[in-house]
C-alpha cells in the first residue's frame, strides 16, 4: 500500500510538524567537524631508512680506509669503483702479457688515467671482425661472447668473455698499426668495458723510453711455451716432498681512500601568514604543512640512497657482487646464489612487484617460504633473511629490476648510512627547518633540509641481483 504524504504537511524547513526534536542537518551548522589530519598517499614503508645503522660524521666527511688487494698472475685484471666510476688499478695492467715484468708505477698509473669508460646493452657489438683494431678492451663488469665460424662456416661461440677478461693487448706490440680484429665480440649482458684508445697509448709511451725499451725487447724475444694466460710455462714436478712453491701476491693500502660527503636534500616550505594566523583551530597549519613536507623529503631521501649515481647503492656494489639470474625470473637459486656471496646476511630488499615475481616462483616450485617477525611487523622470509619491500628501486621499461642483498652496521663490516646530529634547528636526527623571513606579500618561508649519504665498508657488504625479470607468466 502506498502512503501518500501531503504537502501542506511539511514546514519549510524540512521538518514534519510531528517532530519533536532538531535534526541532523540543522544541528551540523553549530557542531565543529571531526575532521582528520592532511592524508598523504605518497608515504610508503621506507624499510632501507630503518634497517640502516646510521653513523654521526661530525665533520660532514666520512673516509672509508681499505687495503688493496693485487693478485699478479692470477690472468685475470681487477678494478676499483667509486660510485658508477671505474677504474683499473695500474698494477693489474701487468697482467697483460707484453707489460708482464714491467714495474714503473708512473707509466703503469698514466695509462691507467687514459682509459675512456663504456656501457653496451645486451647484443650489442664491442669489436666487429675485421675492422680496425685500434683499442685495447678491459672488460669491467658483464659477460661477452667471441664470435668465430664453425667449421662448415655455421656462427659459433669460441669463448665467453667475463669481468677482468681483456682483449687487444697485441695493440701494446703493433708498430705497424695495421692490425685488424680476428672475432667478433658481443656483449650478453650489460657491460662496463674500459678502452685504452691507441692514440692514448702511444701518447704515454712517446714520453716513456723505458716503456719503448721494454716492449722492444718483449717483441724481440724469443717465444717461450707459455700457458693460456700468456705466461711462460713452468716445469714442475709432483709427488715428492720438499718446499713447495708458493704463489706470488702483494697487498697494499690504497693510495686514495674513498671519502663520501653528506649529500643534502632541501626545500622551501612557504606558509602565508593569514593561513598561520587565523586557521590553527584545531590543527596547527604550519605544523602540518611541515609534516607532510618532511614525509616528502624522507621519501626524497630513500631515493637518493638507492639511485643517487655517486653513494647510491645499486650504483656502489662491488663488479664482482654483480650477479645475473639464470633464466630471467628470480628462482629461489637465484637469491640462494645472491645470499651466499657474503657472511651473514641480514637483510634482502627488492620492489614489491619483484617479491611478487619471487612468490610465482616459489608456488611453480611446490616451495612456500615462512615469514618472520621483524621490527614488530610480520614480513616476507627466504632463508630466514627478511625480504623487505622498496619502492624506490627501479623497474626498467622491459620490465626488469634488482633485488639487494646486504650486511649492515661498523662492527660488521658492512653498509651504514652517514649523517649529522645536532646540527641547528634540529627537529629530527640530520634534519632541520630554519626559519627564512617573511616577505612583502607576507608569507612566511621555512627552509627545511636533510643531510646523509651512505657508504659499503668492505665490497662484499653488498651483493645486487641484476636483469631479474618480473614480467615472466607462464601461459
Amino acid at each position: 500500500m502506498t502512503t501518500t504524504v501531503d504537502p501542506s504537511s511539511v514546514s519549510q524547513n524540512g521538518q514534519s510538524p510531528q517532530q519533536q526534536s532538531l535534526a541532523t542537518a540543522a544541528a551540523r551548522n553549530l557542531a565543529t567537524t571531526t575532521k582528520s589530519v592532511p592524508q598523504m598517499q605518497n608515504i610508503s614503508s621506507r624499510w632501507l631508512l630503518r634497517v640502516l645503522p646510521w653513523v654521526q660524521v661530525t665533520a660532514g666527511t666520512y673516509r672509508v680506509n681499505r687495503r688493496l688487494t693485487s693478485t699478479l698472475g692470477d690472468g685475470r685484471i681487477e678494478f676499483v669503483s667509486t660510485g658508477a666510476e671505474i677504474r683499473v688499478v695500474p698494477a693489474e695492467l701487468r697482467e697483460l702479457p707484453p707489460l708482464r715484468e714491467f714495474d714503473d708505477a708512473a707509466v703503469l698509473e698514466a695509462l691507467a688515467d687514459r682509459f675512456v669508460q663504456q656501457e653496451y646493452a645486451a647484443g650489442d657489438l664491442i669489436v666487429e671482425s675485421g675492422q680496425p683494431a685500434d683499442r685495447l678492451v678491459l672488460i669491467a663488469h658483464g659477460k661477452t661472447e667471441q664470435l668465430g665460424r664453425g667449421k662448415y662456416g655455421d656462427p659459433t661461440v669460441l669463448r665467453v668473455l667475463a669481468d677482468g677478461d681483456y682483449i687487444g693487448e697485441r695493440l701494446l706490440t703493433d708498430e705497424d698499426g695495421d692490425a685488424t680484429w680476428d672475432h667478433t665480440v658481443k656483449a650478453v649482458t650489460a657491460c662496463t668495458v674500459l678502452s685504452l684508445p691507441k692514440a692514448a697509448f702511444d701518447e704515454v709511451a712517446g714520453g716513456a723510453e723505458g716503456l719503448r725499451s721494454h716492449l722492444t725487447a718483449f717483441r724481440e724475444a724469443p717465444r717461450r711455451p707459455q700457458n693460456k694466460h700468456g705466461e711462460a710455462a713452468i716445469d714442475l714436478s709432483s709427488g715428492h716432498t720438499g718446499e713447495p712453491l708458493l704463489p706470488g701476491t702483494y697487498v697494499d693500502y690504497e693510495l686514495k681512500p674513498r671519502e663520501y660527503e653528506l649529500s643534502v636534500a632541501q626545500t622551501v616550505l612557504r606558509v602565508h601568514s593569514r593561513v598561520a594566523d587565523l586557521y590553527n583551530d584545531p590543527m596547527n597549519q604550519v605544523e602540518q604543512q611541515l609534516r607532510l613536507t618532511v614525509e616528502a623529503l624522507r621519501e626524497r631521501q630513500e631515493h637518493e640512497l638507492v639511485n643517487n649515481r655517486e653513494f647510491g647503492l645499486l650504483h656502489n656494489a662491488d663488479l664482482k657482487q654483480r650477479i645475473h639470474t639464470r633464466s630471467g625470473p628470480p628462482t629461489p637459486d637465484d637469491l640462494d646464489e645472491l645470499i651466499s656471496r657474503r657472511r651473514k646476511t641480514q637483510f634482502l630488499l627488492a620492489h614489491p612487484s619483484t617479491i611478487a615475481a619471487i612468490g610465482r616462483e616459489c608456488n611453480k616450485r611446490g616451495i612456500y617460504p615462512t615469514g618472520v617477525e621483524f621490527q614488530g611487523q610480520h614480513v616476507r622470509a627466504w632463508r630466514g633473511i627478511p625480504l623487505l619491500p622498496c619502492n624506490k628501486i627501479p623497474i626498467s621499461e622491459s620490465r626488469t629490476s634488482s633485488i639487494l642483498a646486504m650486511r649492515t652496521g661498523e662492527a660488521d663490516q658492512g653498509v651504514v648510512g652517514l649523517h649529522q646530529t645536532g646540527i641547528p634547528d634540529e627537529i629530527q636526527p640530520g634534519m632541520n627547518v630554519r626559519f627564512m623571513g617573511i616577505n612583502e606579500k607576507a608569507i612566511i618561508s621555512y627552509l627545511v633540509s636533510v643531510y646523509f649519504s651512505a657508504a659499503v665498508l668492505v665490497p662484499d657488504a653488498l651483493g645486487i641481483l641484476e636483469d631479474v625479470e618480473i614480467g615472466h607468466h607462464d601461459t
